[in-house]
């Protein structure tokens, strides 16, 4: 346990953005999850909606600490490609 009033302060702030933190990389998750699956099904404009959603949310990830703008850049760009040999395949 912490005796000093800084390093119980640092206890808590780390408690806080810990928690803080794994909300955001879940909400991430379910978020490419969702994703993923209206990629399985045949539907173009709910896959659409979702990576739609998946951008906007790795944009705002990128401005924090748990995920890197290149990352995010990464992931954007390979989930853009799925989605579009989806759209192309459903158009032959």
């Amino acid at each position: 346990m912490p005796n000093n009033e800084s390093t119980k302060k640092r206890v808590r702030q780390t408690v806080r953005r810990t928690a803080l933190n794994r909300w955001r990389k879940v909400r991430l998750k379910n978020q490419t999850k969702a994703f993923e699956s209206s990629l399985r099904g045949d539907d173009v404009g709910e896959a659409t909606t979702q990576f739609r959603r998946l951008c906007r949310l790795l944009d705002k990830m990128s401005h924090t600490p748990i995920l890197h703008r290149n990352t995010a850049a990464r992931r954007k760009s390979r989930m853009h490609a799925m989605l579009k040999a989806m759209q192309e395949a459903s158009a032959a």
